[in-house]
């Protein structure tokens, strides 16, 4: 598999995908366009049965969407579900027969959030995670499945503070709130997705299948559900108030590395 955003190690049954999108791993084009061949790809061959997606970068997972390519990244996702949504894109992912898990460390932040929350686990670096769901601070909705999953996961109440604050959560909150399975150290983190990726591949294929579907039909919201927010998120960003936000966030360093260290500062500092 050669891919332009993803470095890809083949362990067998397992395979571990890395992202390396300079600047900052932002969710465009060329990192939509490698993972909807990369899911293709491994879902093609039986021999694999579980992903685990890392970044390389230790700063950044995946940060956002890029907000100056929205139709190109959208086009890209359409070649894996046939319509241009990021949100069908990854609830693909989460209804797939493989199985997939997160290894976060580094910003993850509003699709970057949802790209993970798609995925059948997550587990975070204590020192380094971050995770946020700012959409809101911008003038529209979670687009890609945060609404469908965070509701589910963390509860009305923490769903609603998470989304409309805006805020950072470090892995030990993220793992307190349910966002992710575990918080744990850096040094043992890539040990651990290593080894429960490899236990997980060994065992039967039928079991794992019936385990997801059963999992999926209780808690994986319908396709109509994503296609709603996607469409909803499309609506917000195309309003007068959203592209004075995000003019006003780019004037203040949104989508570069260092203002993005603290982006919820960079935020709290827009007003409305």
């Amino acid at each position: 598999m050669a891919f332009e955003a993803l470095t890809v190690r083949d362990e067998g049954a397992v395979l571990f995908a890395e992202i390396m999108a300079p600047p900052m791993n932002l969710l465009g084009p060329p990192l939509v366009r490698d993972l909807v061949s990369f899911i293709q790809q491994a879902e093609a061959d039986d021999k694999v049965q579980v992903l685990v997606f890392a970044s390389a970068d230790p700063d950044y997972f995946i940060p956002h969407v890029d907000v100056t390519k929205i139709k190109e990244y959208r086009d890209e996702a359409a070649k894996l579900v046939g319509e241009p949504s990021l949100g069908l894109m990854f609830r693909h992912l989460s209804a797939s027969r493989l199985v997939s898990i997160a290894q976060i460390e580094g910003r993850v932040r509003a699709a970057g959030s949802e790209f993970v929350l798609a995925c059948d686990m997550r587990f975070a670096a204590l020192e380094s995670a971050v995770f946020g769901q700012f959409e809101a601070s911008v003038g529209a909705p979670p687009g890609g499945g945060g609404m469908q999953h965070l509701a589910r996961l963390l509860g009305r109440g923490r769903a609603l503070e998470v989304m409309l604050s805006a805020e950072d959560y470090d892995a030990a909150l993220a793992e307190r709130y349910g966002w992710i399975n575990r918080a744990l150290p850096a040094a043992e983190l890539g040990e651990f997705v290593k080894t429960l990726a490899h236990r997980i591949a060994a065992f039967p294929p039928a079991g794992r299948a019936a385990v997801k579907d059963r999992v999926n039909a209780i808690t994986l919201a319908p396709v109509d559900d994503f296609r709603r927010d996607s469409d909803l998120f499309g609506e917000g960003m195309r309003t007068p108030e959203a592209q004075r936000q995000v003019q006003a966030a780019a004037k203040a360093g949104f989508q570069t590395r260092d203002a993005e260290l603290d982006l919820a500062r960079l935020l709290g500092r827009l007003g409305g």
